[in-house]
């Protein structure tokens, strides 16, 4: 439609021009006051820059020059800086201390999200010291402060922790990789299933299996770093591999931060191409992180240059709007707050996972007297107000707390998988159990395959399409999805598909009409989960998943 920006991207009216601009000025001063240099790079970088900077994944737009030559659309700047750097200041002597302010552009995550926003920020190369990442993160801290943005909290970790673990387990590298695929998408109750089975088959040892669950649930300040030293020894590793982040809380202390700095080794795999130390900054009004970045020794290499120590961070002017309250792009995270009376916000699922969920939360101690009968309530406060329960479809939960509705929730792992947003799986709660199947009519053996051998895919018919797609993929089928909202069953009666994937607890439904599983998806129990912003620094939060795993270890136990 003519007159209407693409899907992503928007016009800035003058009023909120003008406060971005005194944003980016204050921003500006505070690095240049402190001896970062500014610099530009090219709007189009290279394909190859960011395939080998393994970045290409966020990059949509590509294309080819007159020459022929393959362009992307740059991301984010670091790689930029890094080529940069690596190309006109080989002759000078680092460290380089730069800065910048420019537009990035990525694909759209879910709906609402900008695709185009400017990022600014630092980037320290060629210092080599466990100061370097002092540095970029103190610089972090003093910026929030003199934004005013209030509260805040940076959140760190450090990659090698991880990977000293891997290393020393000896699997193979499809293992390695999997385990930090489950790290970066924040599914860690699959990540027991995974090292669970490991284990089992004898691929790691039971000392292994249990420090790489625990990893990734380690939170806290000076404590935490000292539970993942005695993980470390307790499989006979060393532990002075805390001690980058421990330098950087000897910084933080010294410069009067240090109760804003939290350790989370849920990062501690985020974005491959970092090398150590990793963090994240975020306010109490806004869902997603303002700020990110950490250290990045392997960027050089991988792009074909001398290796060169760097550490960095960027900022997202877009959500500094947010949490200045200069825009409202929608419910703020409202997770944690110095107002302790602020009531910690739960998503619970309706319909059959209800019931059991209200049990759980009851086991745990949370009062849920008002929420067993709520009527036509949506929000049920506890009578304390230090809870409010929001009552939501199990398929709309994942949404509710990604996008700061809900601080966390439960919902069934099939839920999760189709929203695909960002969310912590912490706690598999153990009801609600059922399967994922491949079905097709009794009378139709062999269809499929035949259909498949002359149209060259399947045809399904499910209301999961996410899930469906993620199957066939892993059997390097093409399929043809025709997604329904009901009566799934009728699609290959009616010979509108070959077959259903369809969720199934007893089979009845698929007995009746004379449809036969011919291949099991997955299975699915609900799970409890939370917002990155709220489990990293809402304590309550934190506090309410140890408690629910307690308790779902209790009938395993009886």
């Amino acid at each position: 439609m003519i007159g209407a920006t693409p899907k992503g991207f928007r016009d800035v009216l003058p009023d909120e021009a003008a406060e971005r601009e005194r944003i980016i000025q204050q921003i500006k001063g505070y690095f240049s006051d402190r001896g970062y240099q500014p610099v530009e790079t090219p709007l189009f970088e290279s394909h190859e820059l960011f395939s080998r900077g393994a970045h290409l994944a966020e990059t949509p737009f590509q294309l080819f020059d007159h020459d022929g030559q393959q362009l992307v659309l740059r991301p984010d700047l670091t790689m930029s800086v890094a080529r940069m750097v690596a190309t006109r200041f080989r002759r000078e002597d680092g460290p380089f201390r730069l800065r910048y302010a420019a537009p990035v552009v990525r694909d759209q995550v879910s709906v609402g999200d900008p695709r185009q926003f400017t990022q600014l920020g630092i980037e320290l190369i060629g210092d080599a010291a466990s100061t370097a990442d002092a540095e970029v993160v103190t610089l972090l801290a003093g910026l929030l402060d003199e934004l005013g943005i209030k509260p805040w909290r940076i959140v760190c970790g450090d990659v090698r922790i991880l990977q000293t673990v891997l290393d020393a387990c000896a699997p193979d590298e499809e293992f390695k990789r999997a385990v930090r695929t489950l790290i970066n998408d924040s599914d860690l109750v699959g990540l027991d299933e995974f090292v669970g089975d490991a284990r089992a088959r004898g691929v790691i040892s039971e000392g292994f299996a249990h420090v790489i669950s625990a990893l990734p649930r380690t939170f806290g300040g000076l404590d935490a770093l000292d539970a993942v030293d005695d993980l470390m020894i307790s499989v006979g590793l060393p532990c002075d591999v805390t001690a980058p982040l421990r330098t950087l809380y000897a910084a933080a202390r010294k410069a009067g931060f240090d109760d804003h700095l939290v350790c989370d080794l849920t990062i501690m795999a985020a974005f491959d191409y970092y090398t150590g130390v990793v963090f994240k900054g975020y306010c109490a009004d806004v869902a997603d992180s303002l700020a990110a970045g950490g250290r990045y020794d392997s960027i050089f290499e991988r792009l074909g240059f001398e290796p060169m120590p760097a550490a960095g961070l960027a900022i997202s002017l877009e959500r500094l709007e947010r949490a200045l309250s200069i825009v409202d792009f929608g419910v703020g995270a409202k997770s944690w707050a110095d107002d302790e009376e602020r009531p910690l916000r739960i998503a619970v699922p309706k319909g059959s996972l209800f019931a059991d969920s209200v049990a759980a939360l009851e086991a745990v101690g949370l009062d849920v007297s008002e929420l067993r009968e709520p009527g036509r309530r949506l929000i049920i406060p506890t009578a304390d107000g230090s809870v409010e329960y929001v009552i939501v479809r199990p398929t709309d939960a994942p949404a509710f707390v990604a996008r700061g509705g809900a601080d966390c929730g439960m919902c069934g792992r099939d839920s999760l998988i189709e929203a695909s947003l960002n969310v912590i799986q912490l706690v598999d709660l153990g009801y609600g159990a059922c399967r994922f199947v491949v079905a097709e009519p009794a009378s139709a053996a062999g269809k499929a395959e035949r259909a498949h051998a002359w149209r060259g895919s399947i045809r399904v018919s499910t209301k999961y399409p996410r899930i469906t797609r993620d199957y066939y993929e892993r059997k390097g089928q093409q399929v043809d999805i025709i997604p329904l909202h009901g009566n799934i069953e009728l699609g290959p009666i009616v010979g509108l598909s070959d077959r259903i994937v369809d969720i199934t607890a007893t089979g009845t439904t698929l007995r009746e009409n004379n449809l036969v599983v011919v291949d099991e998806v997955l299975r699915c129990t609900a799970r409890f989960f939370a917002s990155p912003a709220a489990l990293r620094n809402d304590d309550r939060v934190l506090a309410l998943s140890a408690a629910l795993a307690e308790w779902a270890k209790r009938p395993a136990e009886e």
